[in-house]
């Protein structure tokens, strides 16, 4: 893991800032979805993309019944 210098504190809600400079790097936008591992004593940010429940693609997913849904799976339930 890399360690790019910057220290933040978390507020009396439990939020943290996360740098503009970090934000335009990584592109994450207002409002953007970011999902929360623990890896150890280590909480991990990461962007949200939705996955496939079949084949865990995040081209072209779209949702069907409540379920995240790529092309290429939707076409091969269609054939069952």
């Amino acid at each position: 893991m890399k360690s790019i210098g910057i220290v933040r504190r978390v507020d009396e809600l439990g939020r943290i800032v996360l740098p503009i400079e970090l934000r335009r790097t990584l592109d994450i936008a207002e409002k953007d979805p970011l999902e929360i591992y623990v890896d150890g004593s280590n909480i991990v940010l990461k962007k949200y993309r939705s996955t496939c429940i079949f084949c865990d693609s995040t081209k072209d997913v779209v949702t069907f019944k409540g379920k995240n849904v790529c092309p290429r799976c939707l076409r091969e339930l269609k054939n069952l």
